[in-house]
């Protein structure tokens, strides 16, 4: 008879980026149990990521704000989830609040870094050596296995994220004709924004080639969306399409997934393009690819050495902004036509 599965809860990270990069240990817990059963614990916003993981059975989602300690609302939903007896919970954030919800849940197994002290609410608590696993993604998969592995930076298998076909409409590309979208926003702040005369370039010569360019981001990066449009030649048959506001994640995923190559700052969408395996240049100013790189084999990276650098602030403390200015965008051009040629 077969044996019955192993239930594991993830308590999932808050951020695009690191939910993404989490499918890698996603990854890693069924190649090590393959009757594994995976639940993700997570904001709600986050679904429409875990939807596209294959790994993941289920999304259950939180219902306390990113931030808000919610003590009686975490021991409610901790007792709801006892009836499913999970076998073992993985933290991976490092509050001493996000490992609350497994012991109220009376998990037998609770693992994850000991962060904020989480000695009791956690009882497989590992002690992270950040210089042994300096990516977040081998901070992730160390988790799938035993403790006495944990400081051995594991191989780790690449995020690969199942679209869906695009429903949100676009005009359709002409016969023969490319698509390349680009990511111009960060949340982080505009540090990490490459400028929108850099873009524009970009976009013009591509435009000027056939190319049909989509702009995808929140509301907030509208402006600079704008600004790429304002500096891109008239003449482009209205082939710069700014789409910034008014899709939702699971629409921007599905977009990207039609991507014949995709340009974009550090952000959640440049990890998403990566884990659908899309040509994708990924622009580093301020911060470092050394921490949160994309994780696949299909895309470059580019960032020049500048004194002040990678300083990990949210705007230029000098107030120039080399580490962004100075990437230039022939440089970035070429990238793109490197792709197409591999891929002819």
């Amino acid at each position: 008879m077969p044996s019955d599965p192993y239930k594991i809860l993830i308590i999932g990270p808050s951020w695009i980026g690191d939910m993404v990069m989490a499918q890698s240990l996603f990854m890693a817990l069924k190649a090590e149990r393959e009757n594994c059963v995976i639940d993700v614990l997570a904001l709600a916003w986050t679904k429409p990521l875990l939807d596209r993981m294959p790994e993941v059975n289920q999304a259950i989602p939180m219902p306390i704000s990113h931030g808000v300690f919610g003590l009686k609302m975490r021991r409610t939903l901790g007792k709801q989830l006892q009836p499913t007896h999970y076998d073992q919970a993985i933290v991976l954030p490092n509050s001493w609040k996000s490992a609350l919800i497994p012991w109220f849940a009376k998990i037998p197994l609770r693992t994850g870094w000991k962060g904020e002290a989480r000695y009791g609410l956690l009882n497989d608590i590992r002690t992270l050596d950040k210089l042994a696993l300096p990516l977040m993604v081998q901070r992730f998969v160390s988790l799938a296995y035993p403790a006495e592995q944990s400081q051995i930076p594991p191989s780790y298998p690449t995020p690969k994220m199942v679209a869906n076909k695009a429903s949100f409409a676009v005009p359709p590309l002409t016969s023969g004709q490319k698509r390349l979208i680009i990511c111009p926003g960060a949340e982080f702040g505009p540090a990490k924004q490459w400028p929108a005369e850099s873009y524009a370039e970009v976009t013009t010569a591509l435009i000027d080639e056939g190319w049909q360019v989509l702009v995808l981001g929140s509301a907030a990066d509208k402006a600079i969306a704008d600004q790429i449009n304002d500096f891109t030649a008239q003449q482009n048959d209205n082939q710069l399409i700014n789409l910034c506001g008014l899709t939702q994640l699971q629409d921007a995923i599905d977009l990207l997934a039609t991507a014949n190559a995709v340009i974009s700052n550090d952000s959640g969408l440049m990890h998403i393009a990566a884990a659908l395996q899309k040509p994708l240049i990924a622009i580093y100013g301020p911060t470092s690819p050394n921490f949160t790189p994309p994780l696949s084999d299909n895309s470059v990276i580019t960032q020049i050495d500048v004194d002040c650098g990678p300083c990990f602030q949210r705007t230029c403390p000098e107030q120039h902004h080399k580490c962004m200015k100075e990437i230039s965008s022939s440089d970035v051009l070429t990238f793109v036509q490197a792709f197409q040629h591999q891929n002819t």
